[in-house]
């Protein structure tokens, strides 16, 4: 998770890389034991380091075909993992923790009045709680529906949620934060939303309508995890041939 390493922002992905075997990074490799791999040596492992170092599972994995492989092959995969030379291998791993960037260090001060106008708060009340709802699907299918309860507003001294496409909108998953200043609630403006995904302040800022800077940074990877990434690419393709 991505607020064990210094960032603004709780926002799991899972990332892959691959190397073809006639490749210098892979001869680099090739001889090194899988926990080596992941744990030292690895392309994630220079820049996400590890603190456990727990037993993992490897497996033979044979290749016929597409089909083959979506009938036959089974496997609990944990958070970390590598494939090479017909084997796979996984484990479960813990991140260095690094403190994290809290949400009212990204705040900025003496925002418009017009992000203040949040509407009915017993509707926000209601969408972030607990509840427990019965439905009825369209083949008349009846369910019960459920979701857990949500910090209300959030919390200003941990990293903001995983942002969505929604933000700004009425909507349970939009941040509604409790201004330090004023002391009223309030959305998140455009330039706090880029900020929380590393972004240089009014990045989006082209002309665009505000819904629409709010959505791509819903849709955005969070910048200081890609520069790590960029980073380990580079010393890899300065070693080939």
């Amino acid at each position: 998770m991505q607020q064990t390493i210094g960032f603004a922002q709780k926002r799991r992905r899972t990332f892959v890389f691959a190397s073809k075997n006639n490749t210098s990074y892979y001869k680099s490799i090739k001889d090194k034991s899988f926990e080596d791999i992941i744990h030292k040596n690895g392309f994630f492992a220079k820049e996400f380091k590890i603190e456990n170092n727990t037993k993992g599972i490897c497996v033979d994995f044979e290749y016929q075909d597409i089909y083959y492989v979506s009938d036959n092959f089974k496997m609990a995969f944990e958070n970390a993992g590598i494939m090479k030379d017909g084997k796979i291998y996984t484990e479960k791993v813990e991140a260095k923790y690094i403190e994290p960037t809290k949400l009212i260090e990204v705040l900025e001060e003496d925002v418009d009045k017009k992000y203040y106008e949040v509407g009915n708060i017993d509707k926000w009340k209601y969408l972030k709680g607990p509840k427990k709802v019965k439905r009825t699907s369209k083949t008349g299918f009846k369910y019960m529906f459920s979701e857990g309860g949500m910090l209300f507003p959030d919390a200003l001294d941990k990293p903001a949620r995983t942002m969505l496409t929604s933000e700004s909108s009425v909507n349970r998953s939009t941040h509604i934060i409790e201004d330090p200043k004023k002391k009223e609630l309030r959305i998140l403006t455009p330039v706090e939303a880029e900020r929380i995904n590393g972004f240089d302040d009014n990045w989006t800022n082209t002309g665009m309508p505000e819904k629409f800077r709010y959505f791509c940074m819903g849709n955005a990877l969070v910048v200081g995890l890609i520069e790590k990434m960029g980073k380990r690419l580079d010393e890899i393709f300065d070693k080939e041939d």
